[in-house]
C-alpha cells in the first residue's frame, strides 16, 4: 500500500500583547500521514518552532509527500524534523518528496530537516523549490547520505535524485545512481564519500557585497579551524546567496559541522543566537 500525504503550513504575523512586539502564528492543514507538532516559542513570541512528523517513519515505491509552506510578512518560522527521512527499498515504482517554500515581504524562515538516508535499491526523489519575495530570507540545508556504511549495508543498487530550485536564480539538480562508480568514487565526484550536504542562505533582495565577502572569510576561517573528516567549501553563486557544500564519510561529521555554519550565519547574517532545537538533542 501506498502512502500519500500533503502538509500545509501558513505562518503570520501578529501584534503580540507586549507592546512593539510581533508574534509569529502557525495555522496548518494535513492529509494522510503527516504532521506538525505544537508550535513552540523558545526564543520569545516572533520565531515559531514547529516539528514535522512523518508517523511511518520513511517513504518506499508510490509514496508522495507533499509539503508547501508559506511564511507571511514579518513573520519568522523554523521547522525540523525529529529523525532522518528514510527512502526505503523500492517496490518497482518511485517516491517522491515534494516541498515548496513561499516567503512574503520581510518574511524568514529556517528550514531544517534532518538527513535524508537513501537505502540500497531506493529509487527516489527528494525535490524542493523556493519562492521569495523582497525582503525575504531563507536558511535551509539538505544533508542526503547514501546506503549506512557503518550498519554494513551500502548503497549498491538504485538511484536517489536530488532537484533544489529557486527559479531564475539557483538550480541544482543531479541523479545518484549506485552504479555510477565515477560519480560515487572518482577523484572529481564523491571520492568515495556517501554523504553529501548543501547549505543555504537566500535572500529575496540582494545583499550587500560587503556583508557577502564578510560572511564567506569567516565560514572559511570556521571550515579551516574545524578540521576534521567533511571536504568543504562556500561560495556566493549571485548576489542572493551563500551555499556552502560538502563531501563526508558518513552523516554525524557533516550534521556537526552544518549546525556549527548555521549557527555561526544565523549569527551574522540575523544577530540571533544559534541556540538548536531541543529535539535535535533527543
Amino acid at each position: 500500500m501506498s502512502w500519500r500525504a500533503h502538509l500545509s503550513l501558513a505562518y503570520t504575523s501578529h501584534a503580540a500583547l507586549a507592546p512593539g512586539r510581533r508574534r509569529t502564528a502557525l495555522q496548518f492543514t494535513h492529509d494522510g500521514p503527516l504532521r506538525v507538532l505544537k508550535s513552540l516559542y523558545p526564543e520569545g513570541a516572533g520565531i515559531c518552532h514547529n516539528v514535522l512528523v512523518h508517523p511511518p517513519g520513511g517513504l518506499v515505491g508510490g509514496d508522495v509527500l507533499d509539503i508547501a509552506v508559506q511564511v507571511g510578512e514579518g513573520a519568522h518560522a523554523l521547522v525540523t524534523t525529529p529523525g532522518a527521512t528514510r527512502f526505503y527499498k523500492s517496490n518497482g515504482r518511485p517516491a517522491l518528496q515534494r516541498t515548496h517554500l513561499s516567503l512574503a515581504a520581510g518574511a524568514r524562515l529556517e528550514w531544517l530537516p534532518l538527513e535524508a538516508l537513501a537505502y540500497t535499491a531506493c529509487d527516489a526523489t527528494n525535490h524542493l523549490t523556493m519562492a521569495l519575495a523582497d525582503d525575504a530570507q531563507l536558511l535551509t540545508w539538505d544533508v542526503t547520505a547514501l546506503g549506512l556504511p557503518l550498519a554494513g549495508q551500502p548503497f549498491t543498487s538504485g538511484q536517489f535524485t536530488q532537484h533544489l530550485e529557486w527559479p531564475g536564480r539557483f538550480l541544482e539538480r543531479g541523479t545518484l545512481g549506485a552504479h555510477d562508480h565515477r560519480l560515487l568514487d572518482g577523484p572529481l565526484g564523491l571520492a568515495g564519500r556517501r554523504c553529501l550536504a548543501s547549505l543555504i542562505f537566500a535572500s529575496g533582495s540582494a545583499l550587500p557585497r560587503a556583508q557577502r565577502e564578510g560572511v564567506l572569510e569567516t565560514t572559511q576561517a570556521l571550515l579551516q579551524a574545524a578540521g576534521g573528516e567533511v571536504v568543504a567549501g562556500v561560495t556566493a553563486p549571485n548576489d542572493h546567496m551563500l551555499v556552502l557544500r560538502g563531501l563526508a564519510p558518513v552523516v554525524e561529521p557533516a550534521m556537526h559541522l552544518w549546525k556549527a555554519v548555521w549557527a555561526h550565519w544565523r549569527a551574522e547574517l540575523w544577530g540571533l543566537r544559534g541556540s538548536p532545537p531541543r529535539i535535535w538533542a533527543m
